[in-house]
């Protein structure tokens, strides 16, 4: 599978990849840096010893090995990443290891927020990758058509490469978010109050009514 090692610049398939981002690092990353869109308070890691939300770092600590998450009663791993808004992927970050505790590759499913182990074996995943190993952060140039409109990110870690547990150090996502679309709230307001449609409230007299659930 392709894979590009990332030290600030961008690698991609395009081929199979829109090429529409502004190559432009700094201390905040690539431009299409989904970080500020993902909804880090409900990251979830399953068997992990550690909240997931430790490994999706800003772009100025992708490189921090203090923080990380490691699988806990074997070496499977499953994050959960929920964004904030529709997001189009186009590459996923990722820095693993060391070692043996490098996965041996990683399964991406979309729009699949309550994934869980039961779950992986039945369904066919979106895109996966093989990951070497090496300290350095990779990029995993995504097929974009495949990822449009995705309102969270489910990456399963099926195995190690030989240790009993799997580490991974940083996740990151580039890609074009936008604001989720919400269907507008319709209030219906009657012209004449039907008393036979309302209950009263206990103590009022009947001087205030609540409409029945």
């Amino acid at each position: 599978m392709p894979h590009n090692h990332h030290d600030g610049h961008c690698g991609h398939e395009s081929n199979e990849n829109d090429h529409d981002h502004d190559h432009g690092t700094s201390d905040l990353g690539p431009n299409d840096n989904l970080f500020p869109h993902i909804d880090r308070a409900n990251v979830v890691a399953l068997n992990a010893t550690r909240e997931g939300s430790v490994v999706v770092k800003p772009w100025d600590q992708r490189n921090n090995e203090e923080a990380f998450l490691e699988s806990d009663a074997d070496d499977q791993l499953i994050i959960r990443i929920p964004f904030t808004g529709s997001v189009r992927l186009r590459s996923l970050l990722l820095k693993t290891g060391p070692g043996d505790q490098t996965p041996t590759k990683v399964a991406l499913f979309s729009n699949q927020p309550s994934m869980d182990f039961n779950d992986v074996s039945d369904k066919a995943p979106v895109q996966e990758f093989d990951i070497p190993q090496d300290r350095n952060v990779a990029e995993y140039a995504a097929k974009t058509a495949k990822f449009n409109n995705v309102s969270s990110l489910t990456l399963f870690f099926p195995a190690s490469q030989g240790a009993d547990t799997t580490r991974i150090y940083y996740v990151g996502l580039l890609g074009h978010w936008t604001e989720r679309k919400t269907d507008p709230v319709i209030t219906v307001y009657e012209t004449q109050a039907n008393l036979a449609d309302h209950e009263k409230i206990q103590g009022t007299d009947g001087n205030f009514s609540t409409t029945q659930s």
